[in-house]
């Protein structure tokens, strides 16, 4: 296992792990019962909370922030020099966590996505993990959701008797929800992105070469380019300009510099 500690990219701070010490954080928080945020950043998700100060001050109260994209990997040995062997990529840390939630006899809640992206995810984990325990899940309502309703997706989660919960709302939205969930779930809550319909075997994910090379996301482009032109032209180009400014120690934020939420933004 490998830990290098928190890095500053672009004023989030993102942990310089591997998949196994990820792994192991995890399932250890989900044995003793208490509260873990987790969250899978590639560069979109970085740019989110480096253009947004709210945002950001949600990311660095999280307990948990990989790596998810090579660029981001990238970025922390070129201003950090803490050299990583590979990402921690959001839909592989997912199957390891329910690889060895099953091995530990813990049980996964599903939140996010849609009805029909749910059911085929459950029916294609428990193809691949047998002895993994599905305590339940739920669609989101792709709104904000009143206090009452929240209180009763806790009470429904918590009821399930599951372990850890497996958020996928899309980014940011999902960090918020684990942001806002921390306290009042005593379980891991891992941002995971994409790896519902990666998983589900709806959206196919990039061959591993291009993974490896930086170039996910340009495979992503040509499969969904009306929905993610904009998140991979713009947000890639800012990327770049802002990582060679912190590079060049010109433009540096601090990991303090943030705005805490005056509300709550409840999604669902």
């Amino acid at each position: 296992m490998l830990d290098l500690g928190k890095q500053n990219i672009l004023g989030i701070s993102v942990n310089a792990v591997d998949y196994e010490l990820a792994t192991d954080r995890i399932i250890r928080s989900a044995k003793d019962g208490r509260p873990f945020a987790v969250s899978a950043l590639a560069v979109h998700g970085v740019m989110t909370g480096a253009l947004d100060p709210v945002h950001r001050h949600r990311l660095n109260n999280l307990d948990l922030v990989v790596p998810d994209g090579q660029p981001v990997r990238w970025a922390m040995k070129w201003l950090h020099k803490a050299t990583l062997a590979d990402r921690v990529y959001g839909p592989e840390l997912t199957l390891r966590v329910c690889e060895q939630a099953a091995r530990e006899g813990l049980s996964i809640y599903l939140y996010g996505s849609r009805e029909e992206v749910l059911d085929q995810l459950t029916i294609n984990l428990q193809q691949k993990f047998p002895a993994l325990k599905i305590a339940g899940s739920q669609p989101s309502r792709f709104r904000q959701v009143t206090a009452e309703e929240q209180a009763s997706i806790v009470k429904t989660i918590k009821a399930s008797g599951a372990s850890i919960v497996l958020v996928g709302l899309g980014c940011p939205r999902q960090e918020t929800w684990v942001f806002e969930h921390r306290e009042l779930l005593s379980m891991p809550l891992l941002a995971v992105g994409a790896a519902f319909d990666f998983h589900a075997g709806l959206v196919p994910q990039a061959p591993a070469w291009i993974q490896r090379r930086g170039f996910e996301w340009l495979f992503r482009f040509v499969q969904e380019p009306r929905r993610l032109w904009k998140r991979y032209t713009v947000a890639n180009a800012q990327y770049l300009v802002l990582i060679a400014l912190q590079f060049a120690k010109i433009r540096t934020l601090a990991l303090e510099d943030t705005v805490s939420p005056t509300t709550h933004m409840r999604v669902g």
